[in-house]
């Protein structure tokens, strides 16, 4: 162990012994020095979500930008503070930049249309979600397969698109993404089908979002029920799978030492980024707070209070 250019040999004391002295150390801003040559800095995770600007300015450089929508762009109807000069922001600087969102509620359009009743207005080629991602996953699985779907219409209308039919007599997968239409007897449908064969997918594994009315049930929450009653794991599609993180990188034509994921959660947004080889930048607007990040093994590279933080000030 380096505790502050300290050497400290076990000399016979236990991990125990030593450990206390080391999260000490620690507290008051040491390094941690890993067998592979990497450390973390307590400069890295300031306490009060700000770093220095030629460390915010190392992220502006980046040619791409990839950033979540939900706690991150808006909270349900209402625009967060500063997105509109961070967008306004990308187009001035003619960066290349997709917000990428595990919600499979909407279409790229309906997306579009969300924002311009916010006030800002923004192409549907900057949108991808996990509803876009699945019906391209079963498309290249299965072409012309059919799905027994519990989802909203965004959900319905990408694997349409896709040409991936309604079934709910023998279809060749269940698929469950967010919807308020959620009931007993879909859950009871699904698992009859799975139970004949029929294979479960997810659009994403968030288990919570943030809405209106705070923190809400999300993909994962609702098909924990089908999991549990058929004793079988759906797949996940959604962030942080590398399915989806790859497409972005993909339509943003910037390879990924080049790119920022930007977003509001440790288990999707900061993961995805990190087993991506992006820089990744948390922002506290959204599920993640600076109590629960601690728990995760990894960090992100970077800890904002918003996302208006990255605009470079006058």
């Amino acid at each position: 162990w380096g505790i502050n250019g300290e050497k400290e040999a076990m000399n016979g004391k236990t991990t125990n012994q030593i450990l206390p002295n080391f999260n000490r150390n620690f507290a008051k801003g040491a390094c941690i020095f890993l067998p592979v040559g990497g450390y973390y800095n307590k400069k890295h995770f300031p306490e009060k979500g700000r770093i220095s600007m030629r460390d915010l300015n190392i992220i502006r450089e980046k040619k791409g930008f990839i950033s979540d929508m939900d706690g991150v762009i808006y909270h349900g109807s209402t625009l967060l503070p500063g997105v509109k000069e961070f967008v306004a922001w990308l187009q001035k600087e003619k960066k290349q930049f997709l917000f990428l969102t595990n919600s499979s509620e909407r279409s790229p359009l309906e997306l579009r249309k969300k924002l311009q009743a916010m006030g800002l207005d923004i192409e549907e080629s900057h949108f991808y979600t996990s509803a876009l991602a699945t019906a391209h996953f079963l498309k290249t699985q299965a072409p012309g397969c059919s799905a027994y779907i519990i989802g909203a219409h965004g959900l319905m209308n990408a694997l349409y698109d896709a040409g991936i039919t309604y079934n709910d007599v023998n279809p060749e997968y269940v698929v469950v993404g967010e919807t308020t239409g959620y009931n007993y007897e879909m859950i009871i449908k699904a698992t009859e089908l799975i139970h004949k064969g029929a294979k479960l997918i997810g659009t994403n594994s968030d288990m919570t979002g943030p809405s209106d009315r705070g923190i809400i049930p999300a993909c994962r929450a609702l098909i924990a029920p089908i999991e549990l009653a058929t004793g079988k794991k759906a797949y996940f599609i959604g962030k942080p799978n590398p399915l989806m993180m790859r497409t972005g990188l993909k339509r943003l034509g910037v390879h990924s030492e080049d790119a920022v994921m930007i977003g509001d959660r440790m288990d999707t947004d900061v993961i995805g980024g990190v087993e991506s080889g992006m820089e990744t930048v948390l922002v506290l607007t959204g599920v993640s707070s600076r109590e629960n990040i601690k728990r995760f093994s990894y960090q992100p590279h970077y800890i904002l209070n918003g996302i208006g933080d990255l605009v470079p000030k006058k």
